[in-house]
């Protein structure tokens, strides 16, 4: 049983890792975006609040319109390939907005997040299927808890970022989903190897119990009954 429980713990601190990194880079955008936006419009505070507006209702539209979509595809071709693309994907949009030399480009940068980050609903899922039904509750607690600490943190983070240079969060924002994307593919890597050793523990427990069972089928002998199955070395 604890052999069987090691990848689900792995597979929900990975999600766990990546809801906070990917709660961490959004929020550390949120304070020098405004500022961004200012500086593009000259100083115009008014036209700039104007466009932001416009910036936060183009990334909750794409939340709207693409978080169905990556639930259909997580269900056709698994959760953590759409997680792990969301991730790549959310670090090459802040580089995209690091990068951007007008407000055009950051308006594409917002819709390139919105999309990415719609993939929150696919964690969820997908923390659903590798916990036990007793232990949901919990876990999805944990996870209101990594989307609060990223929430908290993040813009505290970007703030003090945004002082030495107001593209510089949006560096970091790429860092982190970076590194939570490669956390990913580490845990992916590891996971074949790990069912390799569980397969091999299961064929070698069936071989043994045959070998048992075709034991006791045979006609009663003295040497026969003193083997059992504890007595059949496994070898992986």
């Amino acid at each position: 049983m604890q052999k069987s429980a090691e990848p689900r713990r792995a597979a929900f601190i990975f999600v766990f890792i990546t809801v906070l990194l990917d709660m961490l880079a959004l929020g550390i955008i949120v304070p020098v975006l405004p500022k961004l936006v200012v500086d593009f419009l000259a100083g115009d505070t008014a036209r700039a609040a104007e466009i932001y507006g416009l910036f936060a209702t183009a990334w909750a539209l794409m939340q709207f319109l693409v978080s169905p979509l990556h639930g259909a595809l997580s269900d056709h071709f698994g959760r953590r390939p759409l997680i792990l693309l969301s991730n790549f994907g959310l670090g090459l949009d802040y580089i995209l907005m690091a990068l951007a030399p007008n407000l055009w480009w950051l308006f594409v940068g917002r819709v390139i997040s919105g999309i990415s980050a719609a993939s929150i609903a696919t964690s969820y899922a997908y923390v659903a299927d590798v916990t036990p039904p007793e232990l949901r509750a919990a876990r999805f607690g944990m996870l209101g808890v990594a989307f609060g600490a990223g929430f908290v943190f993040g813009p505290a983070l970007g703030g003090l970022a945004g002082n030495i240079d107001p593209r510089l969060p949006f560096w970091i924002a790429a860092g982190l989903a970076a590194e939570g994307a490669a956390g990913g593919l580490r845990v992916a890597q590891r996971q074949p190897a790990r069912r390799a050793r569980a397969a091999a523990l299961a064929a070698a427990v069936a071989g043994a119990r045959q070998r048992e069972l075709s034991l006791q089928s045979r006609p009663c002998q003295p040497a026969d009954r003193q083997r059992s199955l504890h007595d059949v070395p496994l070898r992986f």
